[in-house]
């Protein structure tokens, strides 16, 4: 997942949730351990415009594949 840091890329699950809207997300990444309120809406946004969904076992673990130090609940690859 080191691969994840020199692309483009939204962290967090509000920038996520923008590009989503924008039809600009390739992949969404997503915590298994993130509150449900905060990534269920993203699943289903995802879901429903057809976007991979990948589920990390941790939010650390998505947060430091994505190059930064704290934790993610959700994450994107945006469309180049």
């Amino acid at each position: 997942m080191d691969a994840l840091k020199n692309i483009p890329k939204v962290i967090g699950a509000k920038q996520t949730a923008k590009a989503l809207q924008k039809e600009q997300v390739k992949v969404l990444y997503i915590a298994k351990d993130a509150e449900t309120k905060v990534i269920d809406p993203l699943e289903q946004e995802a879901k429903s415009r057809g976007v991979q969904i990948v589920r990390v076992p941790t939010m650390k673990e998505l947060g430091r594949a994505f190059g930064i130090e704290v934790g993610a609940a959700a994450a994107a690859i945006l469309k180049q």
